[in-house]
Formats: C-alpha cells, sequence, structure tokens
C-alpha cells in the first residue's frame, strides 16, 4: 500500500503541509521538526511520487542522453556516471543510439521526443553547425565531445589537442622516436584530427620527425580496427617503437597483433590509448591512457541543463573544459609496474 503524506502526518502529528516542507526540502523547518518529519517518513517508508512532482512543474521528469556507440565502453561509463548525477536531482535518462550518423544526430538534436524529454545531452560525430543553426526547438540542449561548433549551446569537451600531446611527450620522455599515430580519419572526424595534431606538436616541440608512414587510418573506433591498422604498418615494414591509439579500443587491438608477432611490450613497442576504460586495466599487460574526468563531465552536462530549466538568468553559452589525465601503467612503464597518475587533472 502506497504511504501518503497524511498518513506521515498522521505518524508524525504535524500537519501534511509540514510534511510536504520537508519532503521539498523547504528551508523554513525547524531542525528538530525536519528529524522528527523525517524520522516518520523512514519507518513508514515513504517514497515521493516523483513523476506528479515533476507534473506539477510542468516537466518530465526525463533527460535524454544521445551517444553514437552505447557498446563502447568509453560511452557506456560516461552514461552510467550521467545517470547517476541525474538520480541525485530525481531525473531519468533516456538513452537514444546514434550510431555517430547525421541524419539520426539532426533527427535527435530537432527535438522529436520534445514532448517527452526537459532536455538533452548529445555527443555527436557528423552532426554539422548547419543542422543546429536554425533549431527552434526550445529543449535545452548540451553538447558533449571534440566537434567545434560556434553555436549558442553549453559544449562540455576535454583539451584534445593537449591530452594527445602529454600521451607522445611521456613516450619521447621514454625515450621513444619512432612513434605510430593509430585511428586517423578520413572524414571530418574532429577528435580523431585534433589527437592527430598533438601527436604532430608533441613531435615537433621535440625536434622528431613526424613520419606521416606511421599514420594509420582505420574506418572504425573498435578492436578489429586497431589490430588491422597495426598489422598494415607491420607488413609495410615500418616498425614503430611506441604507438599512440585514438582509444583504447584500438590500443588493445594493436597489443593483440604485437603480441602475435612476437614483440614485447612495452621494450619492443611502447602503446598509449585514450579513454581509460575498465577493460584497458586487466590485460595481459596494462594500458597507459588519456583519461577524461567522465564524473566531471556527466555532472556538468546534467547541473547544465537543470540550470536552464530552473529559470536562471539568460547568459552566454559556455565552452567548458572539463580535466583529464594520464594514467601510466604496464604498456610503457614495464611489467608489475604501479599505475602512475600525471596531468593537470590529476587532483581529481
Amino acid at each position: 500500500m502506497r504511504v501518503s503524506l497524511k498518513d506521515v502526518a498522521l505518524h508524525a502529528g504535524v500537519s501534511i503541509k509540514t510534511v510536504s516542507n520537508v519532503v521539498n526540502d523547504h528551508p523554513h523547518v525547524t531542525p528538530a521538526m525536519r528529524a522528527r518529519v523525517r524520522k516518520s517518513l523512514d519507518e513508514l517508508g515513504y517514497r515521493p511520487n516523483l513523476t506528479a512532482r515533476h507534473l506539477r512543474a510542468g516537466r518530465t521528469g526525463i533527460v535524454a542522453l544521445a551517444l553514437p556507440e552505447l557498446g563502447n565502453p568509453y560511452f557506456a561509463e560516461l552514461a552510467a556516471e550521467v545517470i547517476d548525477v541525474a538520480a541525485e536531482h530525481d531525473y531519468t535518462v533516456l538513452l537514444d543510439h546514434t550510431g555517430g550518423r547525421r541524419d539520426q544526430e539532426s533527427l535527435v538534436s530537432q527535438g522529436f521526443r520534445a514532448r517527452v524529454i526537459d532536455g538533452l545531452i548529445l555527443s555527436p560525430i557528423e552532426l554539422e553547425a548547419d543542422d543546429l543553426r536554425g533549431r527552434a526547438e526550445p529543449v535545452p540542449l548540451v553538447l558533449l565531445g571534440e566537434r567545434e561548433y560556434d553555436l549558442p549551446y553549453d559544449h562540455i569537451a576535454i583539451d584534445n589537442v593537449a591530452a594527445a600531446r602529454e600521451a607522445v611527450r611521456h613516450l619521447i620522455s621514454l625515450g621513444r622516436r619512432h612513434i605510430a599515430f593509430l585511428g586517423a580519419r578520413r572524414g571530418h572526424s574532429q577528435p580523431a584530427h585534433l589527437r592527430l595534431r598533438g601527436w604532430r606538436e608533441a613531435l615537433d616541440g621535440a625536434r622528431l620527425v613526424a613520419d606521416e608512414r606511421l599514420v594509420a587510418a582505420t574506418d572504425g573506433w573498435g578492436h578489429a580496427d586497431g589490430a588491422a591498422a597495426m598489422a598494415r604498418l607491420l607488413d609495410a615494414g615500418h616498425r614503430p617503437d611506441a604507438v599512440f591509439a585514438y582509444n583504447d579500443l584500438i590500443a588493445i587491438g594493436a597489443l593483440r597483433v604485437l603480441s602475435e608477432r612476437g614483440l614485447r611490450v612495452p621494450e619492443d613497442v611502447a602503446v598509449v590509448g585514450f579513454d581509460d576504460v575498465m577493460e584497458g586495466r586487466f590485460g595481459a599487460v596494462t594500458l597507459t591512457s588519456v583519461s577524461p574526468d567522465k564524473a566531471s563531465i556527466a555532472r556538468m552536462a546534467v547541473e547544465s541543463v537543470l540550470s536552464q530549466l530552473g529559470g536562471a538568468p539568460a547568459r552566454e553559452a559556455r565552452r567548458i573544459r572539463a580535466g583529464h589525465f594520464l594514467v601510466c601503467r604496464e604498456s610503457t612503464l614495464g611489467r608489475g609496474a604501479p599505475a602512475v597518475r600525471t596531468g593537470p587533472a590529476a587532483g581529481f
């Protein structure tokens, strides 16, 4: 049987209004009264009707999160963080899978779920600025990821160029001089271009040759793509002494091929990935990786949506830099080495 506010009021010996004020966390309740009502709430097992609460405010209590690859561990881990933060604010998250396709990203951004959501957090891959420029949908929108948009929406991303530079500088500091980049893209994928730019800048800064023969393009971002790219380099006779991969899945695919070819990691080839997904921490060789602060990204995204819903004064759209750090593990430091966290966001 559902416990009502009236039941709680009778149990606590107070008015229904007092119970409502405590449930809704109104400030004008004495500490003693608040404790008394909360004791009754706990003893009766009262659970607030969140749907009714949101409807009274003219909202649905749902935020949509649109991601390009739900099967990618990075996006799965990010989604879990968003769901946890939203729950703190009594919000439910509706997940949308766009496949990284422009038509699906455009459909989501133009509000085809507008009647059932209060806000949208979108991580686009192929969406162009023109697709968003004429957006008339009033539902708050927050963008994630590294695509650059000169648009009036909050946009949360790490500094991909800086993160890539730090990863490659780490390899250079270990004496590596022939560093490959796996995961370049032939299309418009800005994250890949930005990480490739960081690779070049780190090599140029160390007065090393950015050997374009060591840049391997991939069609996707998975294990098989990394394995195929690594195999192509080795088959072409371009054996690097280090690899910086677009993401951890590509790095893990490369690790497999290196093992099959009898090359030791990190003695023969050191490897760095990007995203710091859980899988990379439990392989035969643990993976050094750039770690975006996923918890911070999730919190800033949810709070950006809610601040727009909360009637906050109009403000300029923000370009928000989330933190990142480099977690150095066995794939660069050697077997048995403990993980070492470095970088500008090492304190998170």
